[in-house]
């Protein structure tokens, strides 16, 4: 079973940065989308970015510019580096693929903007 471990939440200020890391098992990850999402409280999962296989990148309206998707196909990771954080960036962010059609999703990691 395909497992994604999401990693480098925590808390920051506004305007500061965090990388968040995403690492991926029992899946041939190289030939995988990745994508992150995040859920804010009271609200729905949204999509924040996504990677192809071919590296090419999509942002959400609302952090393009400031955030950065990448991959490490050797280490069958992805990361999400975002910078001048916001208070509406407050969210648990989550890392999920697709795989023999089937959905998969880590726990997710906290991230909290607080001055």
């Amino acid at each position: 079973q395909v497992q994604l471990v999401e990693s480098g939440g925590g808390l920051v200020q506004p305007g500061g940065s965090l990388r968040l890391s995403c690492a991926a098992s029992r899946i041939n990850f190289s030939v995988r989308e990745i994508d992150w999402y995040r859920q804010a409280p009271g609200k729905q999962r949204e999509l924040v970015a996504t990677i192809t296989t071919a590296g090419d990148t999509n942002y959400a309206d609302s952090v393009k510019g400031r955030f950065t998707i990448s991959r490490d196909n050797a280490k069958n990771t992805v990361y999400l580096q975002m910078n001048s954080l916001k208070p509406e960036d407050t969210a648990v962010y989550y890392c999920h693929t697709l795989e023999g059609g089937m959905n998969y999703w880590g726990k997710g990691t906290l991230v909290t903007l607080s001055s």
